[in-house]
């Protein structure tokens, strides 16, 4: 099995994969390296791409009055990034900054749409691990809601 099979399956895309369903993937895939304070994602650009985070950290910035940026989450090893624009062509609402040397592999969305016919078993498994991704993004900001919530309200004896 080739090094590149063998990240995909050993990330959150990878979940249901088989390693020939991995293999299909990776060659549609871009490996691409950062450096360390690279852009992958520049908050209000699209680039309709799917992004699995395969070594390295990405932290998710939001701007912020006179050009400073917030941090909102950081991404580690086996993540996916960049999932909504990726289905529906928007622009990103946040950026995404490489806080070492990260490497990802990147998937675009003209180029995944062309298997859709020949393999929609591959396109199915694929969807299935962003809306995963999507979920537990959903879930972590629902649960951080909380938190902060209990901790405005001095609530549950905790704060």
């Amino acid at each position: 099995m080739n090094e590149s099979v063998n990240l995909i399956l050993n990330s959150s895309l990878g979940a249901e994969l088989s390693t020939e369903e991995a293999g299909e993937l990776s060659a549609l895939m871009n490996l691409r390296d950062l450096e360390d304070g690279d852009f992958l994602i520049t908050e209000g650009t699209a680039d309709e791409s799917l992004h699995v985070l395969l070594q390295g950290k990405l932290e998710v910035v939001k701007r912020t009055g006179a050009d400073g940026t917030a941090s909102l989450a950081i991404l580690r090893e086996g993540d996916l990034a960049g999932e909504l624009s990726f289905l529906d062509g928007e622009i990103h609402s946040v950026g995404l900054r490489a806080l070492c040397d990260t490497r990802v592999y990147s998937l675009k969305r003209e180029d995944f749409e062309k298997i859709v016919d020949q393999n929609p078993r591959l396109v199915y498994k694929v969807m299935r691990a962003v809306a995963r991704s999507t979920h537990r993004i959903v879930h972590r900001m629902n649960h951080d809601f909380i938190e902060l919530n209990n901790y405005i309200f001095k609530q549950h004896g905790r704060y």
